[in-house]
């Protein structure tokens, strides 16, 4: 079959590395990259360090609302697939690329594989949270990282063509961990860090950047906690801090985002993580690092149901009691597979995808 997979954003590009070095082996797939995410900085360095190739189509979308991000990847999208004219698409999680794949294909009657389905926050105000349920409802394989997710697929009639996989980045995290063991001190040495006496700090999240008064709490809490922080910060979110004229003590330390492997290296040697990223709260799980949550809510709830994880908003007070004294149970039970996802999903795409590209057709 000949597959067009979506990507436009840092955890897609983890993704679709695990995916795409099994998919290519049985099947043609054409990449796509929106350009959601489209400096060197958050796209290009990602693709420099991990077993993913080039993108054959890149969109350039670039920044803008959501409104104008999504109506131009509908139409690059729509271009390509038209072009194209694959058997299926792909798509993975929930950003403005995964919707606006969906419905480019779902209006042209083509197939779409949804890798990540059936996660929620249940908070309609998240962007991500309407594109993943639109995503879901309009895709026919459905591919899980947790019984949860297919849980809440169920509780909204969606039950057929539903798969628990396990989750694709664990694979790709496995990959990387056999590689940064002789790297990690290199990096901790250029950052002036020592293992397990620094915090790992990031902040990406419109509901967090967007609004002055969760960010100026968080920041605060940051400036309070004495203690090494080191901050890779999303451009966009570094922009709204200087904007904005806030002002972080020496303890916190603002760097130009990594590469995955040194990310992954610096995540590994942090005494604890705070972040609003879903792929990074995962990691500091599989990597065994407590992970402090800066959200409402939290759509990987096994996490916090394991001891692991402790959500705790943007409330100054909240985030500093976490830092001082949140300490998780000893035992870390297996979560979210066991790193051999992406064979699962492209099994499945083998299984079923040739019924369900029959049926589309019919």
């Amino acid at each position: 079959m000949k597959i067009l997979t979506i990507v436009g954003a840092r955890p897609q590009f983890v993704k679709a590395a695990a995916v795409s070095r099994v998919l290519r082996q049985r099947h043609q797939e054409i990449l796509l990259h929106t350009g959601q995410h489209y400096d060197y900085e958050m796209s290009g360095i990602f693709f420099d360090g991990l077993p993913l190739p080039r993108p054959d189509v890149n969109l350039d979308v670039g920044s803008g609302t959501h409104a104008q991000q999504t109506a131009a990847m509908l139409k690059g999208i729509e271009g390509a697939l038209l072009s194209e004219r694959p058997d299926a698409l792909l798509i993975y999680g929930d950003t403005n690329s995964t919707v606006a794949g969906a419905l480019a294909a779902a209006k042209l009657c083509i197939p779409i594989v949804h890798i990540e389905a059936g996660l929620r926050s249940f908070n309609r105000r998240m962007p991500e949270e309407l594109n993943r349920v639109v995503a879901d409802h309009l895709s026919e394989l459905l591919l899980c990282p947790s019984q949860t997710a297919i849980d809440n697929l169920a509780a909204e009639g969606v039950v057929r063509n539903v798969h628990l996989v396990g989750d694709v980045m664990l694979d790709v995290l496995n990959w990387a961990r056999s590689r940064v063991s002789t790297g990690a001190p290199a990096i901790l040495s250029q950052l002036g860090l020592e293992r397990g006496r620094y915090l790992l700090v990031t902040l990406h999240r419109g509901e967090n950047t967007d609004d002055p008064s969760r960010l100026a709490s968080i920041l605060s809490a940051f400036n309070a906690i004495e203690e090494p922080m080191v901050f890779p910060v999303h451009p966009r979110a570094r922009k709204v801090i200087g904007t904005a004229g806030h002002v972080l003590k020496p303890h916190v330390r603002l760097i130009d985002p990594l590469g995955y492997l040194e990310m992954v290296a610096v995540a590994a040697g942090a005494r604890a993580i705070l972040t609003d990223s879903g792929g990074l709260q995962k990691e500091a799980y599989w990597l065994g690092v407590p992970c402090i949550t800066l959200r409402d809510e939290t759509e990987w709830v096994e996490t916090v149901a394991a001891g692991w994880n402790r959500v705790v908003g943007a409330d100054e007070a909240s985030i500093i009691d976490a830092v001082r004294r949140f300490e998780p149970p000893t035992i870390r039970p297996l979560l979210y597979g066991d790193g051999h996802a992406a064979s699962r999903c492209v099994d499945l795409v083998d299984l079923v995808g040739p019924s369900v590209v029959a049926e589309s057709a019919s």
